[in-house]
């Protein structure tokens, strides 16, 4: 009784969550429009006024309002994550398909790795629980997108969870993989498998040089 309360108390947390990355890209794609000031542009001009061209008061709001759903995402996964780690220790078994060993030093909890070429991974303990077996197990959400980043202009969102990044897909390594594998397809669609808001994507993102860090401008948090 207590294991199904739990996973329903989750469930509405991954609803809510979801509800949060909805309208987190709707601000993000209204900052990031052409001409507009982008997630921490300059509101003032060369000239030190105001910015003529755009709604500074709606732009201030859009950031703040970002910034609290930001925040709100934050504490949201974190229940998800002690949640989802309980209902694991009590219904996991050693046979369970797509399962990332537990004892690979890399994928400990609270790892921060920045790849050679520049983009950031985090171990996390966060999972889903409603996702279907034979789409596979997504192994890492994408939490944070650069405006006009190969990520952001390929149509990568917030909330993405990966389920196959080119070769990769759930194991041992993944830091490593993912790493390599966009090292190695610089210039390339990658083929990319997401599930978003409960859909499973098939789309791509080309790993490329741009005017900011790394070779896709997003950070992947690996889940567990």
């Amino acid at each position: 009784m207590v294991a199904t309360n739990l996973k329903a108390e989750t469930m509405k947390l991954m609803e809510k969550r979801s509800g949060l990355e909805v309208e987190m890209n709707v601000i993000i794609q209204r900052l990031c429009q052409p001409g507009g000031p982008g997630l921490s542009g300059n509101l003032l001009d060369s000239e030190g006024f105001p910015r003529a061209d755009i709604d500074i008061p709606a732009v201030r709001a859009d950031r703040n309002r970002l910034a609290e759903l930001r925040n709100d995402h934050k504490d949201i996964t974190e229940k998800i994550d002690a949640n989802i780690q309980v209902l694991h220790s009590a219904t996991l078994k050693p046979t369970t398909p797509h399962i990332i060993n537990s004892g690979t030093n890399n994928q400990d909890s609270n790892i921060s790795v920045s790849s050679s070429f520049g983009d950031s991974f985090t171990g996390s303990s966060s999972s889903s629980m409603d996702v279907d077996s034979v789409v596979g197990r997504p192994f890492a959400m994408i939490d944070e997108i650069t405006e006009a980043s190969p990520a952001a202009e390929d149509g990568l969102q917030l909330g993405d969870q990966i389920v196959k990044f080119g070769s990769v897909e759930i194991g041992d390594n993944l830091l490593q993989r993912l790493a390599a594998e966009a090292q190695n397809n610089q210039g390339q669609a990658v083929p990319l498998v997401v599930l978003r808001q409960g859909s499973c994507i098939n789309t791509t993102v080309t790993p490329r040089p741009w005017s900011g860090r790394g070779l896709l401008g997003c950070h992947f948090r690996i889940l567990s």
